[in-house]
Order: structure tokens, then sequence, then C-alpha cells
């Protein structure tokens, strides 16, 4: 049975049973715990945590999910992804223990040609929470699975909780015996890779307190109401109904090992150890492709830090794998455009984005192409200073840097180690790794207490959502249903306080979309006034007014007028409506692979991210500023309405990546085709409205993610007046009209450069001339010259090298140390740059630059490195050189 019947089959059977089918979440959601979604359960949190009502009793989903935590373990075991498929059944206050079992049974023991798995059911093992009396009762005789296949376990197998504070409960998990072939008898707590979990049923009915995330933790007492949460995984169940080894060899891994094999020569299953860590990669490469293109596909760009790097990450490990196994050249996009297939019946919009993930992917991989050649020449360093100082073993520190910094992988500095008779200090690497490790899971740890407490506005998410009238009104009548300061309900407040203020409807914006909150007021007939200075959404349904209470006291129940500031919006709405247009240009210049990757827009300016493999040209930007003020001049219409998620996307509306959208969507379509957004925030009536478009930036943010920055209306003429009075003072200064300009300042710089390289030619000969007698007054240690000390002062580290280097020829000695200081003041800051150089006597004698440079930059409270003939650096205190030159002196006695 192939994957995506599979996937069918289990909505199928839970829609026939009630439950209402929820759409898959975006892998990235807004939630403080949670760098990706994780679980099948993630989308309904606020369910379970109390925060908000469902707006159903019983609801199922297959659910993406992403698991990153041990992405070195990929590929050595055989049933475990980074992305995987979570389908699950949901219950909130409806059904419990008895249904829950017989829907998992029945979907998987149940004839194929009755809409089942056809499941032997002699090959399922149920277990149980240890005093969980009920489920074992159900299972043995409702269901009629023999006492003996099922098990009890403690609360490390099956109790469940999300890590924190919140719902929790027991639960029974199910388990497929693979046969004699796969490992021990015994059940599931003999052997778990014989015996593989394939569907955990949480029976969610306590409430846990603070504690361990697994088992030290105290048990607070019941829910309000008991729930289920359930989740089978769709890539475990290919695995048994596929009859595979494991999940590697199914439908929708399989095929990228297969193009892996064929792009690198090298054999998949050919045994032996060779053969199985050549497996390994395999699975890498399969299961990194996977990952990194439904990451792309909602929205995720590789980066250096938190998702982005994530990202980056796994498309270079994938680049690496393959390189180990073989393939010569460029191997992402044949990769990658196998992965969309498999997946696509299922995730259609992989299919639609094929050509922005491909362009996001192999953009990456020509990066890491680069990173690898860097890294190659910095390995040649390591090795050879390694071999200068007589040692035979790269350090640990070198190689973590070598991994860290520079993203150059461990297991290809092994084995270039290897290849240049030398080993690594892999115990030394591996307890920084665990270092490392030990701080990303602090960072995770810390993240959890991130939790917002939204329990105070419970009761107005379920029952009292905003109405929001600002499309259309600046000022309305309102009430206020609720007062809160500092978490807590106060039901009035007097002068002074801040407070988040909830009303039954507003015409103020709550920040989102990019768009940033209306700044206005809340006042009533009897003199009170709050200032409004941010807005915020809570539960998609309520608007929290902050401010700050200036005059008289608010109070819950009062009639108000909520009002929005009219200059701020008419600025927000030019920003707002300008990001669309410059978003269309884009599209218009680059093509359609330039999709929104964040965007900001207030008064006056607009910000917006799009993807794109390189800066924008200088006659790109030009093009994307006409364009945009073309479609302003144009006034074209701007119109706004609502429609089905599916028939906007039918349209060509535009979608943000990663965004969460209902059924029902809001449409923004200026000038008919031009541009058509989905979009719930303000805009202009008229595209003229905007006012003129300056792009006054463009900058990377990231890897594949390029920042366009622009004024817009009054903001902008003011810019374009600036810009046009210091036009006006240059050409006063210069004597010259204003479009002669450019090429008299031009003339100017051209000799501004041509005076500094005489300048610094003249002080470098100068330096010469002075450093002439340093060769005679070397200091001779053993058989070795110290040529050197502090030379003139103001010498730039090139000009400092070519002295060093011209020293060294004029060396007596076979034997000689070069090592020359100089010293300059900028602005009341000392800088002292150094360089070291040696001859090949020297360096035959073990004496290597770089090590030196390493030794007595910290004597001038700086810092350097470089190669055994070359090196330099640069400190900050000239008081350190005698004591640099004398430490120089040991080192060469070997000291």
């Amino acid at each position: 049975m192939q994957t995506h019947e599979i996937r069918k089959r289990f909505l199928d059977h839970f829609i026939a049973s009630g439950h209402i089918e929820v759409p898959s979440a975006p892998l990235i959601l807004d939630d403080p715990n949670l760098m990706f979604v994780n679980a099948g359960m993630v989308p309904f949190k606020p369910y379970f945590l109390g925060d908000q009502t469902p707006p159903f009793r019983r609801a199922t989903s297959v659910q993406k999910c992403v698991r990153t935590l041990d992405i070195e373990e990929v590929g050595i075991t055989t049933r475990h992804n980074t992305f995987f498929q979570m389908a699950g059944n949901f219950s909130f206050g409806d059904y419990f223990k008895r249904e829950a079992i017989t829907f998992a049974w029945s979907l998987l023991t149940n004839p194929v040609a009755d809409g089942g798995y056809g499941i032997d059911p002699s090959r399922l093992w149920p277990t149980v929470y240890l005093d969980d009396d009920e489920a074992e009762t159900i299972w043995r005789q409702e269901i009629g699975v023999p006492a003996e296949r099922i098990q009890r376990r403690g609360m490390e197998d099956n109790y469940w909780s999300m890590g924190v504070p919140g719902p929790c409960g027991p639960c029974s998990e199910i388990f497929y015996d693979r046969g004699p072939d796969y490992g021990d008898e015994g059940g599931p707590e003999v052997d778990e890779d014989r015996y593989i979990e394939i569907w955990n049923l949480v029976f969610m009915q306590n409430e846990r307190g603070a504690g361990g995330a697994k088992s030290d933790y105290e048990i607070l007492g019941p829910l309000p109401e008991r729930n289920i949460d359930t989740g089978m995984g769709i890539e475990r169940v290919a695995c048994i109904l596929q009859g595979v080894d494991n999940v590697y060899e199914t439908d929708l891994l399989k095929p990228t090992i297969d193009e892996a094999v064929s792009l690198t020569g090298r054999a998949y299953g050919a045994g032996g150890s060779a053969g199985a860590a050549d497996d390994v990669k395999f699975r890498v490469i399969a299961d990194h492709t996977r990952t990194a293109a439904m990451l792309i596909a909602d929205g995720v760009a590789p980066g250096n830090e938190g998702r982005g790097y994530v990202l980056r990450r796994l498309l270079r490990r994938i680049v690496r794998s393959a390189r180990l196994l073989g393939a010569t050249g460029p191997t992402m996009a044949a990769l990658v455009s196998t992965a969309i297939d498999v997946m696509a019946p299922s995730y259609p919009e992989l299919a639609a984005e094929r050509d922005r993930i491909l362009t996001v992917a192999v953009g990456e991989e020509g990066t890491f192409a680069k990173t690898l050649s860097a890294g190659s020449a910095l390995f040649a360093d390591a090795a050879a200073e390694t071999k200068a100082a007589g040692r035979d073993r790269i350090s640990g520190d070198a190689a973590f840097a070598l991994h860290d910094t520079y993203g150059f992988p461990i297991d290809l500095t092994l084995e270039m180690a290897a290849e240049a008779g030398l080993s690594v200090d892999a115990d030394g690497f591996a307890a920084l790794m665990s270092e490392q490790r030990k701080r990303a899971k602090d960072d995770a740890n810390a993240r959890k207490s991130g939790h917002a407490d939204l329990s105070v506005y419970r009761e107005f998410i379920d029952a009292h959502p905003t109405e929001f009238l600002g499309f259309g009104e600046l000022v309305s009548e309102a009430r206020v249903l609720a007062v809160v300061s500092a978490g807590r309900r106060l039901g009035a407040a007097g002068p002074g306080t801040e407070v988040d203020i909830i009303m039954d409807r507003t015409p103020l914006y709550a920040e989102g979309g990019g768009q940033l909150a209306d700044v206005g007021t809340i006042t009533t007939s009897s003199g009170v006034r709050v200032v409004v200075s941010d807005v915020q959404k809570v539960g998609k349904a309520v608007w929290l007014h902050r401010g700050v209470v200036e005059a008289g006291e608010i109070a819950e129940g009062d009639d108000v007028i909520a009002s929005v500031d009219p200059v701020w919006r008419h600025g927000a709405t030019q920003g707002h409506s300008g990001t669309h247009l410059v978003h269309a240009a884009l599209r218009q210049v680059l093509g359609p692979t330039a999709t929104q990757a964040g965007s900001l827009n207030k008064p006056g300016y607009l910000r917006f991210d799009f993807h794109a493999n390189g800066p924008l040209t200088e006659a790109q930007r030009g093009e994307i500023e006409e364009i945009s003020n073309t479609a302003v001049e144009a006034n074209y219409p701007v119109h706004t309405f609502e429609t089905g998620f599916d028939e906007a996307k039918a349209m060509g509306a535009m979608a943000l990546f990663g965004e969460n959208y209902g059924d029902v969507v809001r449409v923004v379509e200026i000038g008919g085709p031009f541009s058509m957004e989905l979009c719930g925030g303000t805009h202009v009536a008229a595209s003229s409205q905007i006012g003129p478009i300056t792009v006054i930036g463009e900058s990377s943010v990231g890897s594949g993610i390029r920042r366009v920055e622009a004024f817009v209306g009054m903001d902008s003429f003011r810019h374009l007046s600036t810009e046009r009075a210091l036009l006006a003072g240059l050409a006063s200064s210069l004597k010259v009209p204003s479009s002669e300009v450019p090429g008299r300042v031009e003339q100017l710089v051209t000799r501004l450069r041509d005076a500094e390289r005489e300048v610094a030619r003249l002080r470098a000969d100068q330096a010469r001339a002075a450093a002439a007698d340093l060769v005679e007054s070397a200091e001779r240690v053993g058989e070795v010259d110290i040529v050197g000390g502090r030379v003139a002062d103001g010498l730039e580290p090139k000009e400092l090298r070519e002295l060093a280097a011209d020293l060294r020829n004029r060396a007596r000695a076979d034997k000689t140390v070069v090592v020359l200081f100089s010293a300059t003041t900028i602005d009341g800051a000392t800088k002292v740059p150094f360089v070291v150089a040696t001859t090949a006597g020297a360096r035959d004698a073990g004496i290597a630059a770089g090590a030196v440079v390493k030794e007595v930059s910290a004597l001038v409270a700086g810092r350097g490195g470089g190669k055994p003939d070359l090196a330099q650096g640069a400190g900050t205190d000239p008081a350190g050189i005698p004591a640099a030159m004398a430490r120089v002196a040991q080192l060469v006695e070997g000291d």
C-alpha cells in the first residue's frame, strides 16, 4: 500500500467516525517553546491548555513534523526521520479510552477491502501505564488481545506530558512485531527494534506541575474535561504495509536514495563495513533532502541561527554525504526534484513552488562548495602546523573550529587527516561538541518558560471575539469588556496605569502581516482618556489595546469612543500598499522565485525581504523603483474581498509561505493582475494615494534572503529633497553644475587614491631603508637569527607583510625568524599590527610562524594566526612589544 493511500485511509476512517479534518499546519508556528512543529497535537495546544475552546469536539489531521535534536543519528537508526507525518485523532471532552482504542484497532486490523490496513492482529502488542487497569481491561476483554501481549510500563514510556506544567495523562502504545529475524521475543519491553511502535494513544486526564520533562513532576489533579490525543507514524506503518526493513526503503524515501546512487555511482545495500557506512550516507541524503524541501516550502531560508541554521546544516550534510560517496558535481537539483515528485501528491504546494525551492537549495549548495574549498585550505594550514610542531595529531580545537566556525564537516577532516598521515583528537572534538549541544539544550529548555499565560483572556477568546471595524471606520463606539494590567483583570484603572483594554468592537488595527499597530485614543463623555500606543491580538479573536490611562478612571462596562490617529493610519496604509507594489515589481524584474520572506511597514516606510541568490544590480534597483512608481501614477483602484482559500489561490493570489490561513481569506487586489495578495492589513483606496516610492537600500539578511527598503509618500519627498540639497551643496563647493558632480567627484577620488598610494610607497621605502639595519643587528639564539622589533609606526598590515618578506630574503642565516611590530593611533584608538616570517631552515627546525604568533599575540593584547611560513595578527598594547620579542627568543630556545 502506497504511503499516500495510507494517509488517505487514516483521514477517511476518522471522518466517517464524525471527526472534522483539520489541514496540516505549517512547520513554523508562533510558539516560543518550539523551533518547528514536532508533534501532531501542537496546532491544538491552545485547546488542550484551556486557552481557547475548540470549535469542534472531534478532529483528525495528518500533521507535518520536524525533529532535529539528534541530526547526527539520522541514518544510523533505521526508524527515525527528521521530517515525518503524524496522523492523529483528537477528542476535546467527547470520547475517551474505549473509543480511542477501538478506533485505532479497527483501522489497523480491518481488511483492506473495508478501508483498513489489514494488519494481522496477532502481531500487535499494546502497552499501558502501570496502574491503568481501565485501558488494560479494554484491550483484553473488549478488543480481545491476550493478556500476555499487553505490557505495563512506567512514566518514562507510558505517561505523556508536553514537558512543562499543563495537561498530561497515561498513554497506551501499539507496537508491531516484525518477527524473530529482527530481535528477541518478549514484547516491546525486551526489544524495541523487533517490536516497533506505530501508534500512541494519550489519555489526557490530569494536570502536571513543574519538574523534569519525563517523570520528575507532581500530578496536581484531574482536568475539567478528559481529552484524547493520538499519533500514528505514517512512515512506520508504510514500512510494515510495504514489507520493507526500514523507513528509508519506503516509497517516499527510496526514490531519493536511488537518485543518489545514480549520481554517485556507489551501491546501496552492498553489505560489509564499507557498505554499511555508505548506507548511512544514502539515508542521510534521503532524509535531509525531503526535510529541506518541506522547510523551504514553508518559508524557511538558510541562515546562521535558529531555523535557518538547521536548514543550512541539513543542506550541507546532503552535499557532504554525496561527496563522500563519490559525487564530483552538483547533486542538489536532482535530489530535491525527486523529493518534490514523491511528496507532491499529498502536499501539492511543493510542485507549485518547485522553482523557488530549487533556487534556495541549489544556491546553498553553491555556497557550501566555496566553504569546502576554503575549509580544505584551512585544513592544509592546520595539518602543516601540526607537522611543523612535530605532532601527528590535529588538535580537537582545530577540528572543532573547522566544523563550527567554517562549517567544515568532521568526517571530511578525519578523512583528509588520514590521507595526510595524521589523526585527529576525536575526544577533544567530541568534548567541545558536547559542550555546544548542552548549551543548545539549555537554550531549548529556557525557551519552555516563554509560554504566555492567556488564562485571563480565556472567556473573551471563547465568547467575545472583537469586531474589527477599521477597514471602513477610524472612529467607533465600543464597550469595554475587560481592563487588564500585569496579567491581572482589574475591573477599573486610574491615571498612570498601564493597561490592556478589551472592547467588543474597535477601529484600531492590531499588529500583523508586517504592518505595525495603529495608535490612537479611547475616551468617554465623562473625561476618561486612554492613550493607545500598541494593539495586539490573542487567540486570533481578541484585540488588546495597550496604553496608559491619562485621565479619569476606565472601567469594565464603560461606553467609549475608540479613535485611530488619522495621520498614523494614512501613513501606515501608504507603507502597506507600497509594499505590495514593490513585491509585484520585484517579481516582474527577478521572476516568480522572488517571493516574500518577511516585511515591515509603518508610516512613510516599508521593508520587504525576498528570496534571491544575489544582490540587485543598479539597473534592477532602478527598474523596480520605476515599475512601482508607474503603478502609483496609473492610479490603480484597490479592491478587497473575501473568498475561499482555494479559490484565491486559483485566481493567482500570492500567499505568505508558512502562514496558516483559514478557509476564508481576504484578498487585496491592486490594478487587477498587477498585484493580488492574501492580506489582512489596511490599504489606500487607489495607488496614487501611496505617493512617490524611493528605494533607499538593498542588502543581505541571510543566505538566499535580500532586503529592500523604501520611503513612501511625504517621507519619500523629504528624502529626495535632502538628497537634492546635498547635491546642490556639492555642486557649489566644487563649482560645477549639478550634472557634472559625479564626474568631478570621481576625478577627486582618483587623485586622492593616487596620492595615498604614493604616500604608502614613500613610507614603505623609508621603512625598508630604516629596517635594513635590523638584519645586521639580528639577535642570535643558538643557530637561529631573530630579526625584528618595532619598526616605523603607521604601517598597514600589507606593508608590514611586504617588509617582513623582504627582510627574510635578505637574511644572512639559513635559520631566521623575522618578527615585526608597528603601531598607529586613529581617533584615540591604538592598533599594533605584527607579522612573523620564517625561512625554510627555521621551519625545518620546528619553528612555525603561526605558532609564534599565537604565543606572542596576548602580550600585545591581540590575536592572530597563519601559516608556518608567514603569519600575522593585531593587538592594542604597544607596551608589550619588548615582552613579545623576549618570548620569541624563548620559543626559539625551545622553551
